[in-house]
């Protein structure tokens, strides 16, 4: 179950990597042309969002690899978590149903390995 988990946890942590660095970093009006929601929030929460991903993508797996204050790890999944529920409301209002599934299907894996690393394989 832990190497299930450690690959999940790596996954997850790329993905978020990419997708924070993406917002933080991209200017603001070419994230608005490839994603339409974008419109919808002013670029410092973005820029928010963006950074929030990061640190969770970071969370997911360095205090693991480090053995230092592991428990950040399933907390740091359970923020990513809160946020693809905030994002899976949001899309449901803009009524985009494949980015719906997709927050939903990361809200699942962040649920599980959240719940993975409190009670079946603790770190």
């Amino acid at each position: 179950m832990s190497l299930l988990l450690w690959i999940l946890q790596i996954l997850l942590a790329i993905m978020f990597l990419a997708a924070g660095a993406m917002k933080a970093f991209q200017p603001y009006e070419t994230m608005a042309r490839r994603m339409p929601w974008v419109d919808d929030y002013s670029p410092g929460t973005v820029r928010a969002i963006g950074a929030l991903e990061i640190l969770g993508g970071l969370g997911l797996v360095l205090p693991a690899v480090f053995g230092i204050l592991v428990v950040l790890t399933p907390l740091a999944s359970i923020g990513l978590a809160v946020i693809m529920v905030l994002a899976t409301i949001h899309h449901l209002r803009r009524r985009e149903t494949g980015q719906m599934v997709f927050t939903i299907v990361l809200l699942l894996l962040l649920l599980f390995v959240a719940w993975g690393r409190f009670s079946l394989a603790p770190l």
